[in-house]
């Protein structure tokens, strides 16, 4: 296989033992380079603006910045990224928001390791390409009639950027002084962003926001932590 053929790869996951065996197989391949390797969604969205790889794939649960916004994130300076996501949960509900996202491909962690390179090549080639059992759902799904006006049901809570991260840090146990930290910007500034998510999705306490970012899965929790770490 020549140089031309390479295809560089930013790789995101948090757990150290899986991220180096994704390493390791994409290297016994011979085509593909690993420019970087990201523990959180915030580093990997650095790495993809410094590096620029032909991919990026990005596993969903990861502290500071879960994969799906660290997605957006990329798209805001790289619209035309290539980005992959791998997840230990395929739901349709993080498939949908894993598309609504922009991203071209969406793999379960359980998949072969030929299917993840494939993948890996269609979505660097330009293409799409989701596991076969979430492409199956998606052409059901496709093939199911809409609501009364034709359209899926439009996301009134949607947050900003800002929110969703103050919300992943909130969830997470971070302090108000800590996400001024994390995020750079003011105590001030974090207590209006807190404002604004419990006005926006009507939860007027922590508990209530960390519950929300479980079943929402911007975060998972220690029971759903462990059983993806089975898996």
């Amino acid at each position: 296989m020549t140089a031309s053929f390479i295809i560089s790869v930013v790789l995101a996951e948090d757990h150290s033992v899986v991220r180096q065996g994704l390493c390791s197989l994409l290297k016994a391949d011979g085509g593909f380079s690993i420019l970087g390797e990201a523990k959180n969604g915030r580093e990997a969205v650095a790495l993809a603006r410094d590096l620029k790889p032909d991919v990026v794939l990005l596993d969903v649960a990861m502290p500071e910045l879960n994969g799906l916004e660290a997605a957006r994130q990329i798209f805001e300076f790289s619209p035309r990224a290539r980005i992959l996501i791998l997840s230990a949960h395929g739901d349709d509900e993080y498939v949908r928001r894993a598309v609504d996202a922009g991203v071209a491909g969406f793999l379960e962690k359980q998949t072969s390791a030929e299917i993840l390179t494939k993948a890996l090549r269609e979505v660097a080639a330009g293409r799409s390409y989701f596991s076969p059992r979430i492409a199956r759902r998606m052409r059901d799904a496709a093939a199911q009639p809409r609501d009364r006006d034709g359209l899926h049901r439009a996301e009134g809570d949607r947050l900003t950027r800002r929110e969703a991260e103050v919300l992943q840090l909130v969830a997470e146990g971070f302090a108000n002084k800590q996400i001024a930290v994390a995020l750079g910007i003011s105590m001030k500034t974090v207590e209006k962003h807190r404002q604004h998510l419990m006005d926006k999705l009507n939860i007027h306490d922590t508990a209530g926001l960390t519950r929300h970012a479980i079943a929402t899965g911007v975060i998972y929790s220690s029971v759903q932590r462990t059983t993806a770490d089975q898996a």
